[in-house]
């Protein structure tokens, strides 16, 4: 036995310590990575903002409706159906669907509008200077689009069927009112499908 091979023996208990030690830096590490990743301004899987830039966007034009009086509306976006395409395709399918509906949408907004990834299955849109009827409109648009549009994983086409509901910001709302709403109505809207 050489030298150097005393260095890395050790008693069972030294290594399990040893062990345990290198799992809780690494759980520390992850979570740091999780932590930076909600405090970019851009979503890690779409080329969107992120739900933190999103809420800050919200709260910029919550205030300008305020103090303006000008309407606007967020329509909330959820692939209820996300999950089973994880299961039957895989990680990278489910990644595909998001990024398809981010490009879809994309396409179909204007370039000051603020479209975000706010959750793991949904999205957000900010309709600034749009009142509600227009909004609604729009949000029908967006939905009737995205179910015409497949996903295309090459040897299947994979349906989505989005569940899209649309919240006016009134005058008084803070954002908070503004985001519990948009959540109760994407969530009557879910259940609804």
């Amino acid at each position: 036995m050489s030298r150097h091979s005393s260095d890395f023996a050790g008693t069972p208990v030294e290594i399990d310590h040893e062990n345990a030690l290198l799992r809780a830096a690494l759980a520390e590490a992850q979570q740091r990575i999780r932590d930076l990743e909600g405090k970019a301004e851009i979503d890690s899987v779409t080329p969107l903002p992120s739900a933190e830039r999103f809420r800050s966007e919200l709260e910029r034009v919550v205030g300008l409706s305020e103090r303006h009086g000008t309407p606007a509306a967020v329509v909330g976006i959820a692939l209820p159906d996300l999950d089973s395409i994880r299961e039957q395709h895989g990680h990278f399918a489910a990644d595909a669907a998001l990024v398809h509906v981010a490009r879809l949408l994309c396409g179909l907004i204007r370039t000051t509008d603020i479209l975000a990834r706010t959750g793991d299955a949904e999205f957000g849109l900010i309709l600034d200077h749009l009142d509600l009827d227009s909004a609604l409109d729009a949000a029908e648009r967006l939905g009737r689009c995205i179910v015409a549009h497949p996903l295309d994983l090459g040897h299947v086409h994979v349906p989505l069927h989005p569940a899209v509901a649309t919240t006016g910001i009134l005058a008084g709302d803070k954002i908070d009112d503004v985001l519990a709403r948009a959540r109760r109505n994407l969530e009557r809207a879910a259940a609804a499908d």
